[in-house]
């Protein structure tokens, strides 16, 4: 026969120990959302696009509870064509995370920027 089993396993969990914080799918949605429209502002800046950096801001606030994004200051020199190519994949990163949280706003801003960068890149490649 088998004898009983008379030490703890050590395959469970703890009962004592402090819980661990887990965020919800939506923040976590949320933070991967405001990481790609940051990215994409930074792009928008070194393209000098300041009125939809200025939108691209406003959204990256909303899902950061109000606190404003850090502006690009810095310029790396890209070809232009470059640069839209990037904001372009950029955008379309967004727009994915945007529709899976059911984010209106973001999704049409990221679509927004999709078309207006694509626009970009066919009128520099003409």
């Amino acid at each position: 026969m088998y004898e009983p089993i008379r030490t703890k396993s050590v395959h469970t969990v703890a009962a004592d120990s402090a819980p661990i914080p887990h965020r919800s799918r939506e923040d976590e949605l949320d933070i991967q959302l405001a990481g790609h429209l940051s990215a994409l502002l930074a792009v928008t800046d070194e393209l000098g696009l300041t009125e939809a950096g200025d939108a691209i801001a406003r959204q990256v606030a909303r899902l950061r509870g109000g606190l404003p994004p850090v502006r690009h200051a810095g310029l790396s020199r890209a070809d232009a064509d470059a640069l839209h190519t990037r904001a372009h994949a950029l955008a379309g990163r967004a727009l994915v995370v945007a529709a899976s949280r059911a984010d209106t706003a973001a999704a049409i801003l990221a679509a927004e920027r999709m078309d207006a960068h694509a626009a970009a890149r066919l009128t520099t490649a003409s």
